[in-house]
């Protein structure tokens, strides 16, 4: 889950297999949260801009 700290924080899929894609991208606001989950089509999820991101593992602050 990430909630993004400043406005036009972009989180990106990215695919799975031998070539590793873009495959969706979502633009959002200070405040708006996503929640994501890893399918057979999405292998990574890239952050840019400032946003605090919650795992299992803890929580991370992207961007500075």
């Amino acid at each position: 889950m990430s909630k993004h700290l400043t406005y036009g924080v972009q989180v990106i899929g990215l695919t799975r297999g031998q070539d590793t894609r873009f495959h969706h991208t979502e633009k959002l606001d200070k405040g708006e949260v996503i929640i994501a989950q890893f399918t057979d089509h999405t292998s990574a999820v890239k952050i840019r801009g400032k946003a605090e991101v919650m795992t299992k593992h803890g929580k991370i602050e992207s961007g500075s």
